[in-house]
Parts: C-alpha cells; structure tokens; sequence
C-alpha cells in the first residue's frame, strides 16, 4: 500500500513538474529578446506607440530602431493618438521612420486613434500608408509660436527685469515686455520656413496631393478622419485590428502575425523619476515651466 502510494505521488509530482516546465517555456515564447512580448505566429510585426504631445523622439525613436535592426520584424504599425508637438521632434521621427523605409526595407503603416494631428500628421506623412478611424481628428497642418507677456503684471508687483544682450534680436519673445514689430516680422519669417517644410513633408508623403492643394488645406483647420479620407490626406478607414489586418496583407504575411511590442518601462523610485533623462529633456526644453512663459515653435493642434 505505501508502495502505490509513493509510485502514485512520484507520477502526480512528474506530471506536475512536466507542466510547469511547459508553462516556463510558452512565457519564454511570448517574449521577444528585447522584453516586449509577441503573439504565437509567424511573422513578425511590431507595434509601436506614439501617444501624447511629441516633447522629444529619443524614447521612440530607440524602438523604432530597435525594430529596424531585427530581421524578423516584416512591418511597424505605428499606433499614434497624439496632438503633435515640438517642431524639431516631429521631424526627427519622421526622418527615423524614413530610415525605416530607405534603409532598412520595413514597410511602415500609421493607425491613428482618437487624435493624429499636426506634428502627428507629420510623421505619418512618412510612412507607406496611414489609417485613421471615421471619427479620427487628424490634420492641422501649420505652425503655431506662443507665450504668455506678463510685463503689466511685474510693473504691478514693482519688479524691474534687466536684459544685457548682444544683440538686438537675442531675446526676442521676451515675457517681460511688448514684442516689437521687427521682432514680429522676425518670428513670422521662421514661422514661414517651418510651415513651408511641413507643405514639403505632405508633398513628398501624399503623392496624389500638389503642393498648391495641400496648401488650400493647411490653414491650421482639423478633419475628420472620414474628411481626410476624401481629400486623399489618408488613405483608409479602418480601426486598430483592421489595420493590423492590412499591414498583414501589405507584407504578405500569411495568418495570424506576431505581435511584438516594446517592453514595458520599468517602475523606479521617486528618485529614479527625478533624475530620469526625460525629466531631464522636460526640464531642459522648459516643459516644466508655467505654459506660455517661454517662446516655442510646435507643430501642434490646440
């Protein structure tokens, strides 16, 4: 009886370690290398997110690379729910996702959720297709520069700002006092610039559009994804799981695809979050300061 007993327990407990085992090495499949993790298929293609105001590209554009120089990734569906943002950041990660497709062959598709615009737009002018849903705000093609003048509010309080510069220009935008009309000129001339470049991201990205017709559509308004639809600024309809069904199709992936994902951030201390490199470029780009106490150039809808 104590013998059955044993053999009894012996192949129970075998079973049991057979089957953790199993369950040990189907995580182990459902992990990328890089720590993000990926469906049961074939193919690979990663999804990348591009969420929030763009203050910086560096932490995308690390992914975006990452999945570049991984042969089993097919395709980037880049998911984007974004106003926009800084000028030079969107045109950084536009320029990445051309890399993407220049040289390394990755087929990019934008799937915009509930907002795609602006400097969101921008970087989906880059990629090989772009998706927004019917109710999509996307568009806002344009440049805006703004800050907040609290000269009357110093003159209350009885406080004085001195300014020692080297030249005239050096700090035009000052909140202290009123901006002059060479100063305004000024600022306009490099509003101009960052507009035109923005025309010629469309351009190159929405071959069907001239540079003429783009223009009638970048007076700062937003569409609808249905809107953009029409006027050939997108170039379908279509929620996130249809979209990765197309970006299947678009590399002739046969069957379900792998989905790989950045690995998720780790959570740190308090102390961790405060000497962060983004906190650090927050505090550098003057992203911690009250809004309009400092002069920005952003593609950004508002």
């Amino acid at each position: 009886m104590k013998k059955f007993n044993l053999t009894t327990v012996l192949i129970v407990a075998g079973f049991g370690f057979v089957f953790f085992v199993a369950i040990i090495l189907a995580g182990a499949l459902m992990l990328s290398r890089d720590g993000g993790f990926v469906g049961l298929g074939g193919d690979r293609i990663a999804v990348v997110y591009l969420e929030g105001v763009i203050f910086n590209s560096r932490t995308i554009n690390e992914q975006l690379k990452m999945y570049g120089d991984d042969s089993r990734v097919k395709a980037i569906l880049l998911r984007m729910d974004t106003p926009g943002g800084g000028v030079a950041a969107s045109q950084e990660i536009a320029d990445q996702v051309k890399w993407l497709r220049n040289e390394k062959g990755k087929t990019v598709v934008i799937s915009m959720g509930s907002v795609g615009a602006s400097g969101g737009y921008y970087v989906a002018c880059a990629a090989n297709k772009i998706y927004a849903n019917p109710g999509t705000i996307t568009g806002s093609i344009g440049v805006i520069a703004e800050w907040v003048n609290y000269g009357n509010l110093l003159k209350w309080a009885q406080m004085q700002p001195e300014v020692i510069k080297s030249g005239e220009l050096k700090d035009v935008g000052s909140p202290t006092r009123e901006i002059t009309p060479k100063e305004r000129g000024y600022l306009q001339s490099l509003i101009n610039q960052m507009f035109e470049q923005f025309v010629s991201a469309v351009a190159d990205g929405r071959k069907e559009l001239t540079r003429e017709r783009i223009k009638e559509l970048a007076d700062g308004r937003v569409y609808t994804g249905e809107e953009a639809l029409r006027e050939k600024l997108i170039d379908g309809l279509g929620n996130y799981d249809a979209v990765l069904k197309a970006t299947a199709e678009l590399v002739n992936i046969k069957g379900e695809p792998q989905v790989v994902t950045p690995p998720k951030p780790r959570r740190g201390s308090i102390l961790d979050l405060l000497t962060s490199t983004d906190v650090g470029e927050l505090i550098a780009n003057n992203r911690l300061q009250p809004p309009g106490s400092t002069l920005q150039f952003e593609y950004l809808w508002k």
